[in-house]
């Protein structure tokens, strides 16, 4: 399946096919990228696939070989893994393996691992030499179907997440759902929150598959993971489409991600997956809408068993303080305003920004009340 983002000037292809991997570099020329498909555009050009090691073991030859293939002269850059990571510091690292590496304009950067290589290696492209090209090609359930799509790339601060970023859109997306067969239990559990996320802002049909799933038969149904990944990559399209840089609609998609990147800069990102802090993220923004009267409890309390329906998560030991303070420097965050995304019945959400103190702090205590109910 092949999901357009038509952002301008240069609308991009998410393409989702089980063991696309095996012919990722005939895509890439068959999709435009690098000088196109005709032998008469076909060049060598330089491709730095920027990985983790545990995907570089298991994955890399399969793409490199795939790159070769196509005429890619590809060289492989590992980073450490882990939102610990995910700091400037990693950016300047890589821009110098590159350009020792002998790297030049016409580079082209293939971020090939979840989210913290996509959002990482997204910057260093939108820097490296003032821009160079971008493929992603995501390789968990999170990235697959969110943090690749839409160009938005960042690395975090101290004090709070992704607080450093650009907008810099892949030239394509490539989705191989069978690069997930190695992936850990709690990590795909992780990724299948951000399509729970979907189904909730936008996709009755999508949530109501989720809500009753059993993740590990999921796992086990590519036809099935195929399906999900391509409804939740629609739905961000779509979205990314009408607004490229979060200037209105857009914003909807940090449903369930106020309070879960306060929730991962409190723990200084060790104690939870991206995944995990927004399913928690979820049921408290669920929890703050029933209580401002914004929802019907029925719904809120679908939105709270679907997350735990997924699984496990892991147990909340903040002070709401803690919370709130943290609040005050998310990027949705306006003039000492907090914005939440608040969802209003199943698929449909809206921004507010009259959520008082108590009523946050009280849905902070909610998590951790349910959390040691596990």
């Amino acid at each position: 399946m092949r999901v357009t983002v038509a952002v301008p000037p240069r609308p991009y292809q998410a393409v989702i096919e089980d063991g696309l991997l095996n012919r990722a570099g005939a895509l890439l020329r068959d999709l435009g990228v690098a000088g196109g498909a005709t032998p008469a555009n076909h060049r060598s050009q330089q491709a730095f696939v920027i990985t983790v090691p545990q995907v570089h073991r298991r994955w890399g030859k399969r793409l490199l070989h795939a790159l070769a293939a196509a005429e890619f002269n590809a060289q492989v850059i590992e980073m450490r893994d882990g939102e610990p990571h995910k700091k400037l510091a990693t950016v300047e690292a890589l821009a110098e393996k590159m350009l020792r590496l002998g790297a030049d304009r016409d580079a082209m950067i293939i971020a090939f691992g979840g989210g913290v290589v996509g959002d990482t290696a997204g910057l260093l492209a939108s820097l490296y030499m003032r821009g160079v090209d971008l493929v992603q090609i995501p390789t968990t359930v999170l990235a697959q179907v969110d943090a690749s799509i839409g160009g938005k790339n960042g690395v975090n601060l101290r004090g709070g997440k992704n607080l450093l970023g650009t907008f810099h859109q892949p030239r394509a997306v490539l989705i191989d759902p069978s690069v997930l067969s190695t992936l850990p239990e709690r990590e795909f559990r992780a990724g299948l929150y951000e399509s729970l996320k979907c189904g909730v802002i936008g996709s009755p049909e999508l949530f109501e598959y989720l809500e009753k799933v059993d993740a590990k038969q999921l796992r086990r149904n590519r036809e099935k993971i195929e399906w999900v990944i391509a409804e939740s990559v629609k739905l961000k399209a779509k979205v990314v489409s009408s607004d490229e840089r979060e200037g209105g609609l857009r914003r909807v998609l940090n449903f369930g991600h106020t309070i879960g990147h306060a929730l991962e800069a409190e723990t200084a990102y060790r104690h939870f997956l991206h995944g995990e802090a927004v399913a928690w993220g979820m049921i408290a923004a669920a929890h703050i809408t029933a209580t401002t009267g914004r929802i019907d409890q029925s719904d809120a309390t679908r939105i709270r068993e679907a997350v735990l329906n997924l699984g496990p998560l892991p147990k909340i030991e903040v002070r709401s303080r803690n919370i709130l303070r943290l609040l005050l420097s998310d990027k949705k965050t306006r003039d000492g305003v907090v914005h939440f995304v608040l969802p209003t019945a199943i698929g449909k959400v809206e921004v507010a920004n009259d959520v008082p103190d108590r009523v946050v702090c009280e849905a902070i205590d909610e998590l951790r009340r349910l959390s040691q109910a596990e």
